[in-house]
Order: C-alpha cells, then structure tokens, then sequence
C-alpha cells in the first residue's frame, strides 16, 4: 500500500453516503420487490463514479466505491455464500439496553436501520463471485477515470459476520468462523488480484464486546476474539500483508459507548492480524484520549497506523487545525511515515442511514484533507 512518505496521506473507511436512487434500489432486491436489474446496475455504475469523483475532488488520496452496491458491510455476503436465509432477532448494544428510553427514541426516530440479518442455516461455501467482480469493474472504471493516489475495497471479516448472522448449523462458533473463512478467502483474494488494497471490516473486536460477546467474562471475551483474528489471519494466508488494512470499531452510533471494550484490551489483540494498517476511531467522545494507549504500547515497526481524525457520527465540522493536533500527537508516537488520516467509520454503514448530512460529509473530509497539509509541513519542516 501506498504510504506517508513525504507528506501525510488521507482515507476514510468505506462507505460513504448513497443516493436514494441507489438506496430505493438495493432495497427493493433485498426485500425481492419488482425492480430492473440492468437498470440498477447502471444506477450503482454511476454512483461509484461519482463517489470516487467526489472524494478526488476533495482531496482524498485512498479512496473506495463508498459500498454503493451493499445494503450494510456485513450482510451483503448472502448474496456471495450460501447458508443464509430468514432473518434473526436483534440483539442491541449492551449500552443501549442500559438507557431502554434513549434507545426507543433511537428506533423510533429511525434512527436504527432496519435490514435483513440472515441466520446460518446451511452449509457455507462460495455462491456467486459476480456481484464482487461487477464492485471490481466499477471501482476499476472509476479510478482509471479520476486517478486517485490508491484505491481500496471493503469486505467483511469472518468475524463481522458471525457479529450479525447467527449461527444455526454448526456444531460451535470455532467451527463457524472456519467455514466463514475459507469461503471468504476468495473474495479476499480476487480484490487484492484485481490492484485493490482490501480493507477487512472487524468491528466484532471492539462493538463484539457488548453485543456478541456481552455477559461473558473478560477473560473469555478476549479468548474469542483472538480467535476471531485467527480465522482472519487464516483467510489471509495467500496474501501478502502490506496489501491489507483492518478496520475496528466499538460500533457507528450515537449513544453511551460506556461499555466499550477499552482500547488497552483491543490494541493487543488488533496488533496480533496480519493486515499491515488498522484503522481506529480516535476522535469521539468516548475513544479521543487513548492515543495515550499508543504511547505506551509496543506497536511492531512493521505496522501503519490510521486513527480516525474526524467523527462520523456528528455534523460538527472539525477545524483544521484540530485535525492537525490529532494526526502530529500519533506521528509522534510512530514516525510520520507511518500515518495516515483516516475517519473514525464510514459514514453510511447501511444504505439510506447515515447520522452525517452528505455535504457536510464532503466538508468533514475536505477538513481532514487540509488539517493533513497542515500536519505535513509542520512534520516535514
């Protein structure tokens, strides 16, 4: 991957706000109502075009398809593998059941996305690889068109997924995770094939403690989590390790986040993936001060950090110069070259729900892009 040589580079996590032609499409596949399938597909075509166009125009040097084709990061895989069917009972954070009338609201605001969430009740194994291979050709066209410095693609790990799919056929959540993992390998692989860096989403280290993992002891927790990143790393094996970045976090909502698993238990756990950059929030309310975690962690030399310098879950438009501030207090930690601008999370993590208004979106990011000129010339002065 491409990194901080001579000036701070800048990326986002992934997904980025949808038109409501691209958000009433995909809709209408997922609930299998009448819609025209060459028709959408030009939809999204166009769409990632303009989103690429749009983060270029910005000043976003790593860019993606903004996940245009998917419905939410982690169960648009059962259109990809097979086993999954229905939908499962929702199981809220752990924080938002603490606060039962904030969490009304939440739902009732429509402030909680509403989605299918298959369950496993088959056997998993690779479907259909063309729905990855049409993301490819359209992120393909795009960057070939708008030449950004690198593009990058977003896939769930065997993790997220096991997060939001139940599992009702295997025998035991180890046997689960493996079967995610060897079906997912081919995905992984072809968008790594394809000229791509592939970003693994893995909020289920983080968002995992108080959703899948919440009312297990700590010590069990952080015993299936490190089996998570084992699977990932199994998924991984074929590839090589700077051609990959790992996204974590305690979940894209506004809310308490005081049951969030600390970042001194995570960081340990996150380090021990093979992708060469992680991706973390860094800038909200909750998580804004363990960079001090940073400071005093062994953070191996062959790692790339990617704080998120701006929030995605406010329309606060952060000043440059706080941008700056966040980025120089991690390269002072690890070297300006390996640092790179990032966002706490995408911004449209499912298609049509998003806390941030698009064009402030577009503003937070261009903040982010000058509060990194500003950073560069004070850490290459």
């Amino acid at each position: 991957m491409k990194t901080s040589i001579n000036r701070i580079l800048t990326t986002h996590v992934g997904s980025l706000p949808r038109s409501k032609a691209v958000t009433d499409g995909v809709f209408a596949k997922e609930n299998e109502q009448p819609y025209n399938e060459a028709d959408l597909a030009l939809t999204i075509n166009g769409a990632v075009d303009d989103v690429v166009a749009k983060q270029v125009a910005v000043g976003v040097d790593i860019v993606s398809d903004g996940e245009m084709s998917k419905i939410s990061y982690a169960t648009y895989i059962k259109d990809r593998i097979t086993g999954f069917e229905g939908d499962s009972e929702r199981n809220p954070p752990s924080d938002l059941q603490e606060f039962p009338g904030f969490l009304k609201r939440q739902s009732s605001s429509g402030g909680t996305p509403s989605y299918k969430r298959p369950c496993c009740v088959a056997e998993i194994k690779v479907k259909d690889m063309q729905p990855l291979q049409e993301d490819l050709n359209n992120l393909s066209a795009a960057v070939n068109k708008h030449q950004p410095v690198e593009g990058f693609m977003n896939a769930a790990s065997p993790g997220v997924i096991a997060l939001f799919q139940p599992n009702h056929h295997y025998d035991s959540h180890e046997a689960y995770l493996e079967a995610l993992a060897v079906a997912m390998r081919a995905e992984y692989e072809a968008i790594v094939a394809a000229g791509f860096i592939l970003q693994l989403d893995s909020p289920d280290l983080g968002l995992g403690r108080h959703m899948l993992f919440k009312g297990k002891p700590d010590a069990e927790y952080q015993r299936l989590a490190n089996l998570h990143v084992d699977m990932l790393n199994e998924a991984l094996t074929n590839i090589p390790s700077e051609k990959v970045r790992l996204h974590v976090c305690w979940g894209n909502y506004e809310g308490p986040h005081h049951h969030d698993a600390p970042m001194e238990v995570v960081l340990p756990i996150a380090l021990r993936a093979k992708p060469q950059a992680l991706l973390f929030e860094s800038s909200n309310p909750r998580h804004a001060h363990e960079w001090e975690v940073f400071a005093q962690a062994d953070i191996p030399e062959d790692k790339i950090l990617v704080p998120g310098v701006i929030d995605s879950t406010t329309n606060f438009i952060e000043h440059p110069r706080l941008v700056a501030q966040r980025i120089t207090r991690f390269a002072d930690i690890v070297g300006r070259e390996r640092i790179m601008a990032g966002t706490d999370c995408g911004f449209s993590t499912f298609a049509g729900f998003g806390a941030v208004d698009e064009d402030i979106v577009y503003a937070k990011l261009g903040a982010m892009v000058e509060g990194a000129a500003i950073a560069s010339k004070t850490l290459w002065s």
